[in-house]
């Protein structure tokens, strides 16, 4: 069975005024998330009968469903005049603006939509369903619970409120943190460890962590991993490693593209091979308890209508944390306020949290909320490119003066760039890290969106970087030689970097301008060692497991770069496998 979509019902609306004596095909350009995204549309009279995508490289996960059913719905309609697809707002608006530059260009009025023509309608879902398992959230710990619990022998449905999958888990750099991986000895690392990777955990969250959780995450990261990469075809870099801030190894995976995309297509994939339905724009409601006081069920609502998911084995919950909602991180973190913007995905809003309380699982450190400390100052996203600071980058105020360690815990940084003038930095690197790193040839798209947004250049020399940046010369010039004499582990005199800083005498220089944005909410469901929901009193709550972002117990009050993708998938595996043998 193909994976479910549910899509608009549409009916044609077309423009009323003269015909052309034949069709005419014009190409039109607008601006997606990710670079210019161009149309070929034929017109017959007013009417659209063909849109063709002639250039794009927006995320195809994301963008599957502007280019399937909005794309339709423009065609059906003749009119531009629709809603954009949520959670893909800027790849829609692509879309949408390329049409309208089509028509002008073509010398067509197109139409205004009739609302009333609309109306939604989904495919022939039960309103009333049973499975041995359900699953609630697509992102990477939902589907790592919905396709082991089919392989243990469950029949699986998987939930998704938003149109497409993947939430958070598609949007991250997706790299994961695994001790003793393959890639390390061929960089020369052989005394990590689980034990020291959970150490580094701890600390890492100032020891509010739960030790026993932490410690089955750290244990079964590489059976994770090799899991990803044999059975699911995820690609890895096999000789490169992320350092990430907090960390006393370099132990985190690179998926190929340095984005979770990777991962979430495979995992699609998967789902499709293994006929797990995947229903999008599902949205879970309430948790239904029989009278034992056991999960045996959801309610859920699409479009308006209300369907019932019943569960012999019971929920898994993966519904993520609530970092997209402004109002809910204010209430439980009253210092980050309007002032930040996300890098989560829509979807990211809460309310499975305020499900799982509803049904008796104890919420915990909420209080715990983590930025991301180089972001775009516009749009709030992760700066990609900028992971150059892995691999010696240096971050520089508007003095042009060095004021933290790049490789510094995210929290620590964030505050850190906080208390600079304007309360932004700036990125700087040049050819010689970047040919480390990769960071600029693998995303190219960022370059280019970054650049045309004016908050990022590339110099032959230093004295353009200042020019661009406003950074005194003086200041700028006298910053990189400091670091270049300074090269080397260990030789860091000033702010200690623990990889080693690299020499930046030499040009081609690049730099971006970057602010800390809301990334990562640490608190959620109480959850054991195998991923059941717990109560106030530590209680298991029969028939709820849960895992990802939406437990609070993992990384206490500061989550390490690279811990993420490891969490979900572990503990999306355990959730399922557990909740498939309930069933039986």
């Amino acid at each position: 069975m193909k994976t479910q979509i549910i899509a608009a019902a549409v009916c044609s609306i077309f423009a009323a005024g003269a015909a052309f004596a034949a069709p005419v095909t014009a190409e039109g350009t607008g601006i997606g998330k990710h670079g210019d995204v161009t149309v070929a549309v034929t017109f017959d009279g007013n009417r659209i009968t063909d849109i063709k995508i002639v250039k794009e490289q927006e995320n195809p996960v994301l963008a599957k469903k502007v280019y399937t059913d909005l794309k339709a719905l423009v065609q059906e309609t003749s009119s531009v005049d629709v809603d954009v697809v949520s959670g893909a707002t800027f790849t829609s608006k692509g879309l949408l603006d390329a049409v309208a530059d089509a028509a002008k260009k073509a010398g067509v009025k197109l139409a205004k939509a009739d609302r009333r023509a609309l109306a939604k309608a989904g495919k022939s879902i039960p309103k009333n369903s049973t499975y041995d398992v359900v699953v609630i959230g697509a992102g990477g710990a939902g589907f790592s619970a919905a396709i082991e619990a089919k392989n243990a022998g469950a029949n699986v449905v998987l939930l998704e409120k938003m149109p497409a999958v993947g939430g958070n888990s598609l949007i991250s750099g997706a790299e994961m943190n695994v001790a003793q991986n393959w890639v390390q000895p061929k960089l020369g690392i052989t005394d990590d460890s689980p034990e020291l990777h959970a150490a580094d955990t701890i600390k890492g969250g100032d020891n509010k962590g739960d030790p026993k959780v932490i410690n089955v995450m750290t244990h079964n990261a590489l059976d994770a991993a090799k899991w990803c990469r044999d059975y699911l075809g995820v690609r890895f870099e096999d000789d490169n490693l992320f350092f990430f801030g907090g960390h006393s190894r370099k132990r985190a995976l690179i998926p190929f593209g340095h984005t979770g995309t990777e991962f979430i297509s495979k995992f699609q994939a998967k789902a499709d091979e293994l006929g797990i339905p995947v229903i999008t724009g599902m949205k879970a409601e309430e948790l239904i308890k029989d009278q034992n006081g056991r999960v045996v069920g959801v309610k859920a609502t699409m479009a308006g209508e209300e369907y019932t998911f019943n569960a012999k084995g019971g929920i898994v919950l993966a519904t993520g944390g609530f970092g997209a909602n402004p109002e809910m991180v204010k209430k439980y973190n009253p210092a980050i306020d309007e002032r930040f913007k996300t890098t989560d995905a829509p979807g990211t809003t809460g309310e499975g949290l305020y499900m799982a309380e509803r049904a008796g699982a104890e919420l915990v450190n909420l209080s715990y909320i983590q930025t991301y400390p180089i972001c775009d100052p516009i749009s709030g996203v992760i700066e990609l490119i900028a992971d150059s600071r892995f691999d010696g980058a240096i971050l520089i105020n508007q003095e042009g003066k060095r004021f933290v360690e790049e490789l510094e815990r995210r929290d620590v940084i964030s505050q850190a760039i906080l208390a600079q003038t304007g309360a932004y930095c700036w990125v700087l690197w040049n050819d010689k890290i970047g040919a480390i790193s990769n960071t600029v040839t693998t995303h190219p798209t960022e370059y280019e969106a970054f650049t045309k947004q004016g908050i990022m250049t590339t110099c032959d020399d230093l004295k353009c970087i200042a020019d661009f940046t406003k950074i005194p010369y003086d200041s700028l010039k006298a910053t990189t030689e400091r670091v270049s004499s300074m090269t080397g582990k260990g030789n860091d005199k000033d702010f200690k970097h623990r990889a080693g800083l690299v020499d930046l005498s030499q040009g081609k220089y690049y730099v971006i301008k970057a602010v800390p944005s809301v990334h990562h909410t640490m608190g959620g469901v109480r959850i054991n060692e195998k991923a059941q929901a717990l109560t106030a009193e530590g209680k298991v709550i029969p028939g709820l497991w849960a895992a990802g972002e939406v437990t609070g117990v993992t990384h206490g009050t500061n989550r390490l770069g690279g811990n993420a993708y490891t969490d979900i998938i572990v503990f999306g595996r355990i959730a399922g496998k557990a909740a498939a043998e309930a069933a039986k």
